[in-house]
């Protein structure tokens, strides 16, 4: 057991995870924000991204890069939900003006 190396497996937990957790944020920021809200992404992702480039060990460095990656794949979701939201997929928020 001590010459496993759980490295691949954490990172795929971990980025599994990660995914899985934007889902549900798309759909929840877009019911709040709207499509306005793409740039915190944008933002978030960027750091990320600029993060991952400093920091030395590998495992961190992973996560901080899918964690990038999924902050500009959401800037994608995020219009795609309101397209979703158009077609009475998902319900609209009331207290929001289109």
């Amino acid at each position: 057991m001590a010459s496993l190396h759980f490295t691949g497996l954490l990172l795929g937990i971990s980025t599994f995870l990660i995914i899985g957790l934007f889902h549900p944020v798309v759909i929840k920021f877009y019911y709040w924000f709207g499509t306005r809200c793409w740039w915190w992404f944008l933002v978030l992702g960027i750091a990320a991204l600029a993060a991952s480039l400093f920091v030395e060990p590998i495992f961190p460095q992973t996560l901080l890069g899918v964690l990038a990656f999924s902050s500009f794949w959401t800037i994608k979701e995020i219009f795609e939900q309101r397209d979703r939201v158009a077609r009475g997929w998902f319900p609209a928020n009331p207290r929001r003006k289109n």
